[in-house]
């Protein structure tokens, strides 16, 4: 009887192997997938939060300021001050502290300092307004002439930030610190502002009541330097509280 004969095995990888390439070659591909995926969210998610920074904006704390020291530059893009805003800014330090030295009274409850942005003034709320109210008082009157003259002459910006002590006010009309130091920074830009030839796009104001103190609560004399009205005047490049 004659031998069966068995035809010739197929040349090649044997069929479970290209089964078992084509598994591996997907699963590469899946874990390729998920990686780029991955990669994917995480810029996606600092897109995100870049876009909420832009949103919401980025608060910068400042230094403390120090002695008047502007130095010019010539790129504006980088934030920095040009040569005719630095001539500008001096020129605003002069004006403020020729107008406080006329009030002896008001020159004592007084502090003007100067950063490359732009000049703060800290006038202090008992020589400006009534005790516990945002009524002006005259030497406040004087000081805001003054500041109205700036802005008027420069078309620089500003804003006007209450600040109170620790103690909470008695005040029937202003029963918070809140609502005593936003008055009164309120009052003062209403004054600029009824007198006229300032854009209301150029002020502003807030209220802080007692949670930037200057120095401790602790006695009658720091309370009155963290019970104050500052006036910061910046160039508009910038925009700042």
């Amino acid at each position: 009887m004659a031998k069966e004969i068995k035809p010739p095995p197929e040349e090649g990888l044997p069929a479970w192997m290209a089964t078992f390439a084509d598994m591996m070659t997907l699963l590469l591909t899946f874990f390729v997938l998920l990686l780029s995926f991955s990669n994917q969210d995480i810029q996606m998610f600092r897109d995100i939060m870049g876009s909420m920074q832009d949103a919401f904006g980025v608060r910068v704390e400042r230094k403390a300021n120090k002695s008047l020291a502007l130095t010019p530059s010539y790129s504006e893009q980088e934030g920095t001050v040009t040569p005719k805003e630095n001539k500008i800014l001096k020129g605003i330090v002069v004006r403020i502290k020729s107008a406080l030295k006329i009030d002896p009274e008001m020159s004592t409850s007084t502090g003007v300092v100067s950063d490359k942005d732009g000049v703060l003034v800290k006038m202090d709320s008992n020589a400006m307004f009534q005790r516990g109210s945002a009524v002006l008082t005259p030497e406040g009157y004087k000081f805001l002439s003054a500041v109205y003259n700036v802005l008027r002459d420069y078309k620089f910006n500003m804003v006007v930030r209450g600040h109170t002590d620790d103690q909470e006010t008695s005040s029937r009309a202003y029963p918070t610190n809140w609502e005593l130091s936003a008055a009164r920074a309120s009052a003062t830009l209403r004054y600029i502002l009824e007198k006229g030839g300032i854009s209301p796009n150029r002020v502003k104001a807030v209220g802080y009541a007692g949670t930037r103190p200057l120095a401790p609560n602790d006695s009658d004399a720091n309370r009155a330097k963290n019970n104050r009205v500052e006036f910061y005047i910046y160039r508009p490049s910038i925009d700042v509280w």
